[in-house]
């Protein structure tokens, strides 16, 4: 089985369609989506239709839920991107014409977690699957990591935190060595007993790259991270010329943070 799995789009419509462009290449079996379709970017409702349209799996993330109840724990920025994210929900979902697929009814109904085996998908952590963040450094918080991986079983794939990589139960983190420029890919191994890997992001990375990411796996054996380039500086503009979305959230692309 080999599946792609996406995480935090946030409304990147462009690096969504590069990333499924890539996908469709790559001839996956299926792709799964870990949630935060929506938030701080211009095009929330076309990347919702494009991932209920593509993906087998679909779970929901922090934002999507705070763009269908009131926002919780969002700074300022990220509390007005999703109340302008939750405007432009209601507006399609009105227009007559889409009564029959309503994009809030298809966000309302994503579970947090999906279990295959001894594989879990959330969007945070395996512990609070909504809305945990399991940063690199935690690995030097053993206790920490320690009760989150007493609930994995072989394997927990998730994103949240924009931050490409494979945790370990040492503990450990092991960052993806993706060549720099153009399309490119890392591939690593999973250990032998647990592991938590996080997927990155389709459409705001945060870890100094501003190229897109995503994840290929193959019978959980081993992980490959795709960084493609995409055209970044249209998605900024989109965010500039929209007042309520800070022009901060469109610089960011560029600085992959």
């Amino acid at each position: 089985m080999k599946r792609a799995i996406i995480s935090d789009i946030h409304g990147n419509l462009e690096a969504l369609q590069v990333v499924l462009e890539d996908i469709d290449r790559e001839r996956v079996d299926a792709i799964l989506c870990l949630g935060d379709i929506v938030g701080y970017g211009p095009n929330p409702c076309e990347c919702v239709k494009l991932v209920r349209d593509r993906c087998s799996l679909v779970l929901l993330g922090n934002h999507d839920q705070g763009a269908l109840f009131d926002p919780d724990g969002f700074n300022v920025g990220a509390e007005r991107a999703i109340r302008w994210t939750r405007a432009q929900i209601e507006a399609h979902d009105r227009q007559p014409r889409n009564s029959q697929a309503m994009l809030a009814d298809f966000l309302g109904e994503l579970p947090r977690t999906h279990t295959e085996g001894d594989a879990m998908f959330v969007h945070g952590s395996a512990r609070r699957p909504l809305d945990e963040y399991v940063f690199p450094e935690d690995i030097y918080s053993p206790l920490k990591m320690e009760h989150i991986f007493e609930l994995v079983g072989r394997v927990c794939f998730q994103g949240h935190t924009h931050i490409p990589g494979v945790f370990t139960s040492a503990p450990d983190f092991v960052a993806p060595e993706v060549a720099t420029g153009g399309a490119a890919e890392a591939r690593i191994e999973l250990p032998v007993d647990k592991a938590m890997v996080n997927v990155g992001s389709v459409g705001q990375p945060r870890d100094g790259d501003s190229r897109a990411c995503y994840a290929i796996v193959e019978d959980h054996a081993a992980v490959r991270f795709r960084r493609l380039p995409y055209p970044w500086e249209t998605t900024c503009k989109k965010i500039h010329a929209i007042p309520d979305l800070d022009n901060f959230l469109g610089d960011r692309l560029g600085q992959g943070r």
